[in-house]
């Protein structure tokens, strides 16, 4: 019989607040992170929507040691001390061969990138930052935290668009069921509310505009008047460990890791593909050895695009039957945090367990594709003790789907 996997430490930062108990209360009260951004008119960058950290990053830390990181990096520690601090670790852990690091981002260093470009085009004589490739390197974030706690059994790093922490966090499991890791700090962060990926996004007509009645409702997933995502920015983390190694240290389990789901839809770069969504979902079922039934909330991929929540709604159908399941999309509030969103939403989803309460889909005013799910609308509402799900959906048609449940 293998070894359960459970979650014993959660850590967020995002525009919803800066620890995961600030982020739960604000997802319960459907407190909007987002916020008008300034723009740049001299580069044809209107004024947008974004859920931004407004708080100091390692201020606390010398600058010539902060000076190797980019702005994920900062979010990454941020989130991952308080993890590791819940976990009840100790600063360094006692068998560094057997704890593993797993860590996803889409874009990495997105905002040194553009710093690095700037200083190029825009000085005669250019002066690049030293730490230039350090910073924008896709394991930057997963190599730090490695260092700091001295995580040598793996370093996984993911960069899979919209996937990527759902997909490290999947992967971690399957590293520790496979006994080549007993605890792995896991998690995602990104940071790209900077210009030129902001007019890149702008580019693919994928960004919705300032809402007219209110800019904090401008994501508004599922809704009939969606015009699409909204970025956020941010990390979260979790510690994993197996039942063992967490029982032998007397640790507290906040939820079991109970399946993780692979796919890839393999048809198109940017359009979702509802075969793929299954395949993740009924794979995470089969992991956990759980039926739909067995699911009493999804946390759903849910961005605000009109295709995108349109074929979600459709699987979610599909599989848990027309209005089978309660389901609610926290980017509404937070923000779509790219490659870092699947770690924010598990996090939400462990909390949500704990207090037995999920969070509404906010900003909805009217859905029809509300009669195809149950869409938690109005407020949290209490739920039974079962298996939760969270769903992340990338482009480039990697889907990822995970499975919780009390422990």
């Amino acid at each position: 019989m293998r070894d359960a996997v459970w979650i014993t430490g959660l850590g967020a930062c995002c525009a919803l607040g800066q620890d995961a108990e600030t982020v739960a209360d604000a997802l319960e009260q459907g407190r909007s992170g987002v916020r008008l951004q300034p723009g740049d008119a001299a580069h044809g960058v209107a004024p947008f929507p974004a859920a931004a950290v407004e708080t100091a990053l390692g201020a606390a830390m010398p600058p010539a040691q902060r000076n190797l990181y980019d702005r994920h990096g900062l979010m990454a520690l941020q989130a991952a001390d308080e993890a590791w601090t819940q976990a009840g670790l100790p600063a360094q852990v006692e068998h560094p061969e057997r704890a593993a690091c797993a860590w996803g981002t889409g874009l990495g260093g997105s905002n040194s990138l553009q710093q690095s470009y700037t200083e190029m085009l825009t000085r005669e004589t250019p002066r690049i930052h030293p730490y230039t490739v350090i910073r924008v390197m896709s394991n930057s974030a997963a190599a730090h935290l490695a260092i700091r706690y001295q995580l040598q059994a793996a370093m996984l790093a993911f960069s899979n668009a919209c996937a990527s922490s759902a997909q490290a966090i999947g992967e971690a499991l399957l590293l520790l069921r496979s006994g080549r890791a007993e605890i792995a700090l896991v998690g995602g962060s990104e940071s790209m509310l900077n210009h030129g990926s902001v007019l890149a996004w702008r580019a693919m007509g994928v960004m919705a505009p300032p809402d007219a009645q209110d800019v904090a409702q401008s994501c508004r997933p599922f809704d009939d008047g969606r015009s699409g995502l909204v970025l956020g920015e941010g990390a979260a983390a979790l510690v994993l460990e197996t039942a063992s190694h967490a029982r032998r240290r007397g640790a507290r389990p906040l939820a079991e890791l109970a399946g993780y789901g692979h796919s890839v839809d393999a048809v198109h770069l940017s359009r979702p593909e509802l075969a793929g969504q299954l395949r993740a979902m009924r794979a995470a079922l089969a992991d956990a050895q759980l039926n739909p039934a067995d699911v009493g909330y999804v946390n759903a991929h849910g961005t605000a695009t009109e295709v995108g929540d349109a074929v979600e709604a459709q699987g979610l159908a599909e599989l848990f039957g027309v209005r089978g399941v309660a389901v609610s999309a926290t980017k509404a509030l937070h923000g779509h945090l790219i490659g870092a969103g699947g770690a924010l939403e598990l996090v939400a989803t462990v909390q949500a367990l704990r207090r037995g309460r999920v969070p509404a889909s906010a900003h909805v005013r009217k859905s029809q594709l509300g009669e195809l799910i149950d869409l938690v609308q109005g407020g949290p509402r209490e739920i039974a003790p079962r298996a939760l799900m969270s769903n992340s959906f990338a482009f480039g048609g990697s889907n990822v789907s995970l499975l919780l449940r009390p422990v």
